[in-house]
C-alpha cells in the first residue's frame, strides 16, 4: 500500500512541475483503510496565533520525533508549495481502529537554548497544525502562568479519531500533561489514540470546520439584500434618467437637422453630439490601455469560473486546491486576455501588436511575482515555511512562458482578425476638437475619485467576510453569496460609469476611455483603504513579515480587483457610447 502511494505521489509531483496543476489529493489517496493499517500523522507548521501567514516548520521548535521510520512528503500541487505546506512525519505509530494507551514516544533534553525557544513560542501564543487523512488538527504549544513568570509545555497529545465504516471522518486533539520548563531537565512527550464509531458521513466530515453562524448571519443576508435593492434602484434611476434625457437629446438633434445652416449656426449647440468626430479617437497610451482591458477581462473570467467551480466542488477540503485551481484557470483563460486586448489595440490603430501582447500577457503575473519575490526575501530571512522554493519559482515561470504566453498569442491573433476592424458609427476628425472649460465637478479627476464609491459600497460587507476567511481562521464556503456580490458589483459598476461618461460627453469632453476605466477602477483604492481599517481594528497582527505579507498581497488583490472593475466599466460604457452615436444622425 505504501509503495503504491509513493509511486502515485511521484507521478502527481511530476505533473505539477509541468504545470498541469491537478486537484490536490491526500497522501492516503483512497481514504479507505483496513484494520491495523498504518495511519500517518503529519506535522505541518507552527507559528503565532495572531499571524496566520507567519508559519514555520513544526520541528523548527525543539520538539522530538517519534521512533517510527521517517516518511518523506512531496508537494503534490503548486498550491501546496506556494501556501507553505511543510508536512513532516511525526514518527507516531497509529493504526486503523487500534487503540493506544498513553505512551511515551520520545524525550526532550531541555537545555537553555531549547527552553528559550519554547518560552518565546509560548509568549507569542504559538500553536501548531497537524493532519490525519487530510483532516486538520490544531494544538497549542504551551501556556504561561498568570504572572507570566513560569512557562509550561503541553506534553501529552490525546487523539480521538472517529470512523465510519472503513473511513476516517473526525479527529479531535486534547492537549494535557502540563510540564514546567526548567533548564537541564528531561521532558517526556507522550500520546494516546482512542477510536470511536461515528454517524458522520465521509462527504460531511469537513462540516465541523465551517462556521454557519458567522457566514450565514442575518447581517450577511441583510447586506446582500441591501446591495440588491441598491442595484434595482440604481438601474431604475439610470434607465429613467438616460431614457428621458436621451429622448430629449434625440428630439433636439432631429429638430436641428430640419434647420438650415444659418439657423443651426445661430442655434444653441451643445451636448454629446458635438464631439461625435472625436469620441472614437484612440485613447492616450493605447498599448497600456488595451493591455489593462484585456487583463481585466481575463480576471473577470477567472473569478467567474473559479466561483462556479467552488460552488460545485468543495475546494476547501483539499490542501492548496483553491490556489491551484485559480492558477490553472488563469493560465487556461489567457486567450481571453489576448482576444480583448489585441482587438482593442487593433481598433485603435496600434501597429506594435507583439509588444502589446507581451505587456498584456505578463502584466498580472509580473505584478504578483514581483510582490511575492519581495515578500520571499523577508520569508527567507525569517526562515518561514512561506519561503517559496526555487523549484516552485521555476514551475511558475514555466507556466508563464510555455502556457500563458502561447495562449495569449492565439487570443491576440484571433482578436485582431475577427474583431480588430475599427467599425465606428462616426468618422474621426483629423484635428482634435478643443475641450471647453467646465465646472470643477465635471473634471475627469473628480469623476474618477467619486466613481468607485457606489461599487465599493455594494461589496464592502462581503469584503469583511472574505478578509476574515483569509487572514483569520475561517473557511469561506458561501460561494453563492460571492457570485451574487460579483454580479451586483458588475451591474453597479457599469451603471455608474455610464452615468459618469454621459455627463462627461455632455460637457463636450471626449476623453471617456480612460475616465470610464479609472472611475470604475477607483473601487480598488477604497478597498485598499478598508484593508488598513481591517488591519488596525479587526486583527492583532504584528511583526515585519506578517505586515509585509498583509499589505503586499492586499495591494495585489486591490489592484487586480480595480483592473477587473475598470475593464467591466469600460466594456459597458463602450457599448453605451456606440449605441447612442449609432442612433443619432451625423452629417
Amino acid at each position: 500500500m505504501m509503495g503504491s502511494s509513493r509511486w502515485k505521489i511521484s507521478v502527481v509531483t511530476l505533473l505539477s512541475a509541468l504545470g498541469l496543476l491537478l486537484p490536490a489529493r491526500a497522501d492516503e489517496h483512497e481514504h479507505t483503510y483496513i484494520n491495523k493499517e498504518e495511519i500517518v500523522l503529519w506535522m505541518n507548521t507552527v507559528g503565532p496565533y495572531h499571524n496566520r501567514q507567519e508559519t514555520y516548520k513544526y520541528f523548527s521548535l525543539p520538539f522530538c520525533v517519534g521512533t517510527k521510520k521517517t516518511i518523506s512528503h512531496y508537494h503534490e500541487t503548486l498550491g501546496e508549495a506556494l501556501q507553505g505546506v511543510e508536512l513532516e512525519f511525526s514518527g507516531l505509530d497509529i493504526k486503523f481502529t487500534d487503540e493506544v494507551m498513553q505512551t511515551t514516544y520520545c524525550e526532550i533534553e531541555l537545555d537553555k537554548a531549547k527552553r528559550d525557544a519554547f518560552v518565546y513560542a509560548i509568549k507569542n501564543h504559538y500553536w501548531y497544525q497537524m493532519y490525519i487523512d487530510d483532516l486538520p488538527i490544531w494544538g497549542i504549544v504551551g501556556e504561561a502562568d498568570e504572572n507570566g513568570e513560569d512557562h509550561y509545555l503541553w506534553t501529552y497529545k490525546k487523539l480521538e479519531i472517529g470512523y465510519h465504516g472503513n473511513r476516517i471522518v473526525d479527529v479531535n486533539l486534547t492537549s494535557e500533561g502540563k510540564v514546567k520548563l526548567v533548564p537541564n531537565t528531561r521532558i517526556a512527550m507522550s500520546y494516546s489514540v482512542k477510536w470511536k464509531k461515528s454517524d458522520v458521513k465521509f462527504e460531511d466530515r469537513f462540516d465541523k470546520y465551517l462556521d454557519p453562524s458567522f457566514f450565514q448571519h442575518r447581517i450577511h443576508w441583510f447586506s446582500i439584500f441591501n446591495s440588491f435593492m441598491m442595484v434595482i434602484f440604481l438601474v431604475g434611476l439610470v434607465s429613467m434618467i438616460l431614457m428621458r434625457t436621451l429622448r430629449k437629446d434625440y428630439a433636439r438633434y432631429s429638430k436641428e437637422e430640419e434647420m438650415d445652416d444659418m439657423d443651426r449656426d445661430l442655434g444653441d449647440e451643445y451636448g454629446w453630439k458635438q464631439v461625435h468626430g472625436d469620441v472614437f479617437r484612440p485613447s492616450s497610451q493605447p498599448m497600456i490601455f488595451s493591455s489593462l482591458i484585456g487583463s481585466g477581462c481575463q480576471i473577470f473570467s477567472v473569478s467567474l469560473i473559479v466561483i462556479i467551480v467552488a460552488m460545485v466542488e468543495d475546494l476547501y477540503t483539499e490542501r492548496g486546491s483553491m490556489l491551484s485551481t485559480a492558477i490553472f484557470v488563469y493560465a487556461a483563460t489567457s486567450p481571453v486576455n489576448g482576444y480583448f486586448g489585441g482587438s482593442l489595440y487593433a481598433k485603435q490603430g496600434g501597429r506594435r501588436w507583439i509588444k502589446q501582447m507581451f505587456i498584456g500577457a505578463f502584466l498580472i503575473p509580473a505584478m504578483v511575482c514581483g510582490t511575492a519575490f519581495f515578500i520571499n526575501f523577508i520569508a527567507i530571512y525569517y526562515h518561514a515555511s512561506r519561503a517559496i522554493p526555487f523549484g516552485t519559482m521555476v514551475a511558475v515561470c514555466s507556466i508563464c512562458f510555455f502556457v500563458i504566453l502561447p495562449l495569449n498569442l492565439v487570443g491576440t491573433i484571433l482578436g485582431r482578425n475577427l474583431s480588430g476592424q475599427p467599425n465606428f458609427p462616426c468618422r474621426v476628425n483629423a484635428v482634435p476638437r478643443p475641450i471647453p472649460e467646465k465646472k470643477w465637478f465635471m473634471e475627469p479627476a473628480v469623476i474618477v475619485c467619486l466613481g468607485g464609491i457606489l461599487p465599493f459600497g455594494s461589496i464592502f460587507i462581503e469584503m469583511y467576510f472574505i478578509f476574515t476567511s483569509f487572514w483569520a481562521y475561517k473557511i469561506y464556503y458561501v460561494y453563492g453569496f460571492m457570485m451574487l456580490v460579483l454580479v451586483i458589483l458588475c451591474i453597479v459598476t457599469v451603471c455608474v460609469t455610464i452615468v459618469c461618461t454621459y455627463f462627461l460627453l455632455n460637457a463636450e469632453d471626449y476623453r471617456w476611455q480612460w475616465t470610464s476605466f479609472l472611475s470604475a477602477a477607483s473601487t480598488a483604492v477604497y478597498v485598499y483603504m478598508y484593508s488598513f481599517y481591517y488591519y488596525f481594528f479587526k486583527t492583532k497582527m504584528y511583526g515585519l513579515f506578517q505586515t509585509s505579507f498583509y499589505f503586499g498581497y492586499m495591494a495585489v488583490f486591490s489592484t487586480a480587483l480595480g483592473i477587473m472593475c475598470g475593464a467591466v466599466g469600460y466594456m459597458g460604457t463602450s457599448a453605451f457610447v456606440r449605441k447612442i452615436y449609432t442612433n443619432v444622425k451625423i452629417d
